[in-house]
């Protein structure tokens, strides 16, 4: 029994001939290695953005709370002491408390967000040491160089570079390893 297999698109017809001519590269080990290492660090990046845009968000969030009350408290404060009720004063003091109580959860924040850069920054010189002990002749700026391709890179599959340009293209991605 013979299964023909008719890809659906350009796209998997060229995956598929990806895939089959790999059986028979040249690819070595290293090469291999290397490329892991490069997705690694292209996840670490990614990893470091989505918790970048998450506290970005919650500081936004904060930030537009802490605005909302501070207008509701003006409008309070704008009132003359003598026509003040006891209802405004008490909202006056609910306020002022809510503030207190978001303004401190935005320290918090911000405390964190320096503790994450300082703990990303040393991650990064344990990378660079790394690096350097692993690849003492290649390296020039703290990461490896690059060997001339292949035959057999120069005709593989085109995912590496086109998941690298759309990973620029998406959240203006840079790094130094690739």
């Amino acid at each position: 029994m013979h299964f023909i297999f008719t890809p659906i698109c350009l796209y998997c017809t060229s995956f598929l001939n990806d895939v089959v001519s790999m059986a028979d590269s040249t690819i070595t080990v290293d090469d291999i290695e290397g490329e892991l290492f490069k997705i690694e660090r292209i996840k670490d990046v990614l990893v470091r953005r989505e918790s970048e845009l998450r506290y970005m968000m919650d500081d936004i969030q904060l930030c537009k709370e802490i605005t909302r009350l501070k207008k509701e408290l003006h409008k309070l404060v704008s009132i003359p002491d003598n026509d003040k009720s006891n209802e405004d004063r008490q909202k006056e003091e609910e306020l002022l408390q809510q503030l207190h109580k978001l303004v401190e959860t935005r320290d918090f924040l911000v405390d964190d967000v320096e503790f994450e850069r300082l703990r990303e920054k040393e991650e990064d010189k344990e990378m660079a040491d790394f690096l350097k002990s692993k690849f003492p002749r290649n390296m020039k700026t703290g990461v490896p160089t690059r060997r001339a391709p292949t035959r057999a890179q120069q005709t593989s599959s085109p995912f590496t570079k086109t998941g690298l340009t759309l990973l620029k293209e998406c959240c203006g991605f840079t790094c130094s390893i690739m």
